[in-house]
């Protein structure tokens, strides 16, 4: 196989790709040999029809079963031999295939090299977190209203499951907890999103074409559940486009910026690489507590 590989430009290749001999041979025999036993040709068993008879009636339909069954093996076998990273299927043009050769074009889109520094001790500013009187107080009085009652009391809190006002507040109390560490981490988040997101790069056209979709999709659906008509779904799909894209970019460049990174640190690239790489970096961020 040969294969020559043309920056058109600078996420973008064209693989110029050449197959002879066997593979191309093999194909032909293996399509013809299922064809030549599920043929019905008038004067003939089945499987007992002549070459030259089969190509005759199949020669267009082999030439597509050929193609179809050896160009993604042909460009699968190209892409890894070039330790090409791909986005999307291929563009293929130019085909040329005969008995003993294949050869075509296959235009991609490559995942853009990024060059990731200073993501280790990026710094963080932190409180510690704590739970006043006044807060678990102000909880007690919205649970109070929220049940329309006059006096929290240990009978009202066996109602909901706790053997008195003390264990209730203290309910309330880690509640208030886990909510105020949960609202730190997402801070965290950000400032440690934002710190990365200042590393320039070409963004993939395709990545990001294929997030505003989704979205999209996603924008939509959620207006006819709330009752929108279609039509006026539809009208409003350019708006949406337009609203939605700066969202799917930053989302497209911050997963690139967290795979590149979870490739440099060994992190396993599956679905959930983005939350690991994201703990990572916060257990490597400099933290500085807050005056």
């Amino acid at each position: 196989m040969k294969v020559n590989v043309k920056k058109i430009e600078q996420n973008k290749r064209a693989l110029s790709i050449e197959v002879s001999g066997e593979l191309v041979n093999k194909k032909f025999e293996e399509i013809y040999a299922r064809i030549a036993k599920e043929a019905k040709i008038p004067g003939f068993r089945p499987g007992k029809a002549p070459r030259d008879i089969l190509q005759k009636h199949y020669s267009a339909a082999v030439h597509q079963e050929v193609l179809k069954g050896l160009i993604p093996e042909v460009y699968g076998k190209a892409v890894e031999s070039e330790k090409l990273d791909v986005i999307e299927l291929p563009e293929i043009s130019d085909v040329k295939l005969t008995p003993d050769a294949l050869s075509f074009t296959a235009t991609v889109e490559l995942k853009p090299e990024i060059e990731v520094k200073g993501y280790k001790g990026i710094k963080i500013e932190y409180k510690d977190i704590e739970v006043t009187a006044e807060q678990v107080k102000a909880k007690l009085e919205a649970l109070k209203e929220s049940r329309k009652i006059e006096n929290i009391d240990d009978a009202f809190a066996r109602s909901l499951g706790y053997p008195g006002v003390a264990q209730l507040e203290k309910a309330l109390q880690a509640q208030i907890y886990l909510q105020k560490e949960n609202e730190q981490r997402i801070k965290t988040e950000q400032e440690i999103i934002k710190h990365l997101t200042k590393t320039d790069f070409r963004m993939p056209v395709s990545l990001v074409e294929r997030q505003l979709k989704e979205m999209v999709g996603q924008a939509k659906m959620d207006l006819a559940l709330k009752g929108v008509a279609q039509e006026e779904i539809e009208h409003h799909q350019d708006k949406l486009n337009e609203q939605l894209k700066p969202e799917a970019e930053q989302r497209v460049k911050v997963y690139l910026l967290l795979e590149a990174i979870a490739k440099k640190e060994n992190i396993a690239l599956d679905e959930h690489m983005p939350s690991r790489t994201i703990e990572f970096l916060m257990r490597e961020a400099d933290w500085q507590k807050a005056s």
